[in-house]
């Protein structure tokens, strides 16, 4: 198992010796290339309201003669063509489309320093949806695109935001963009209204953004999820009929996940959280990724199947600390989840995963000694490895 350490090679013990604080970390694995790219938010302070600008790390994917992966990161540079105006970057979403071979990037800008607390006390959007693309991934990206306005779902909304972490391509070629939005919620009478009266309240919901031409011209959001939901991934499974499947989940504050499952085409998910994965005090992003099932059969390799199996990363304390892995072989029930595998020892947060082949895994995350905030770190490991860790 492999444990690096981004921004620059100091020992795991130590800090970023630096001005700048990174957070929010974004992974994605071009098969293809054998390339693994990072993204982070760079920041003045720990405050959501001082990121500057989105960072990019390189990672190549290295196999040595035993069989064991590592992984070779370049320095994190600017990603200077994700910037808009007078706003702020923020929640890195990549994702690739491995038809026309194009990676996308997603984020927020929002205006100035205004924090989403203002937003959504004050029922005014200042966040806008927008992407860069790149061709030759990352080594150059293209002008921003800002879908804002070509979207009239935002306009009633107090404010969103993208994953953060990365999005997803479908076996059927959809590309999904994870998103929450906090709109306005009447519990006497219509799902959602603008009345703003006392029986109302302004709660958040997970939803999707989806796109299916393969110019990617068009974009449309799904339905949002029947249950209070924030920050989420999704993740495609096959059900036994190799029906594809969209799972779901969701960071919340009631002291467990949201997990919800969608088989329409319009996205519209169906709740199915036993509470089995316990949520943070105040909540906290988490990371899932399908896999090829890894059950070894003599005409098969792992990598070829078309079952899939989920991958869950999460802190497992009621604070953030202890970043676990949770595994899932059977992704329709969720009661299947694993014990927590214990990843990271000591102040974690954020983290996203991605799936490298071969049975490998990485994941990147937010940890440190003192504080979760300190160091953005990414660690490699085996099938093998989750197998042990969660007794499965």
């Amino acid at each position: 198992m492999e444990d690096v350490a981004l921004r620059d090679s100091l020992p795991q013990k130590q800090t970023l010796l630096t001005s700048w604080t990174y957070r929010i970390p974004a992974l994605l694995y071009e098969k293809e290339s054998e390339t693994l790219l990072a993204f982070a938010e760079q920041r003045t302070s720990p405050d959501d309201a001082s990121s500057k600008n989105l960072v990019m790390a390189t990672g190549k994917r290295k196999k040595s003669g035993s069989g064991a992966v590592t992984v070779e990161w370049s320095e994190f540079e600017v990603v200077k063509e994700a910037h808009l105006e007078r706003h702020r970057t923020m929640n890195p979403c990549p994702l690739y489309d491995k038809n026309s071979k194009t990676l996308f990037l997603f984020f927020i800008c929002v205006e100035g320093t205004v924090s989403e607390r203002w937003q959504i006390q004050n029922y005014t959007n200042k966040a806008r949806l927008c992407y860069v693309t790149s061709t030759d991934i990352g080594q150059s990206w293209s002008e921003l695109t800002d879908l804002t306005d070509l979207l009239d779902e935002i306009k009633s909304w107090a404010t969103f935001a993208v994953g953060p972490g990365h999005g997803i391509q479908t076996e059927g070629g959809r590309l999904i963009v994870p998103v929450y939005a906090y709109v306005s919620y009447c519990s006497t009478s219509c799902w959602s209204c603008f009345c703003r009266s006392k029986c109302c309240k302004v709660l958040p919901f997970a939803l999707a953004l989806y796109s299916d031409d393969s110019e990617r011209k068009t974009w449309q959001f799904g339905e949002m999820l029947p249950e209070v939901s924030l920050e989420c991934e999704m993740a495609e499974f096959f059900d036994d009929a190799q029906n594809s499947l969209i799972y779901c989940n969701a960071r919340n504050q009631r002291g467990y996940r949201v997990e919800a499952v969608s088989g329409d085409k319009k996205l519209i998910f169906q709740p199915t959280s036993p509470r089995k994965l316990t949520e943070t005090s105040w909540g906290c992003q988490g990371s899932v990724v399908s896999f090829p099932d890894q059950t070894k059969t003599s005409d098969q390799s792992p990598d070829q199947t078309p079952n899939r199996w989920l991958l869950f990363t999460h802190p497992s304390t009621t604070k953030r600390t202890e970043l676990a892995v949770y595994l899932n072989k059977s992704p329709s029930d969720p009661n299947a989840w694993s014990k927590p595998w214990i990843i990271n020892s000591g102040p974690s947060a954020y983290s996203d995963l991605a799936y490298i082949g071969d049975g490998w895994f990485a994941c990147l995350m937010e940890r440190g000694q003192q504080s979760e905030i300190e160091q953005i770190a990414c660690k490699v490991f085996s099938y093998s490895d989750v197998e042990k860790g969660t007794g499965e």
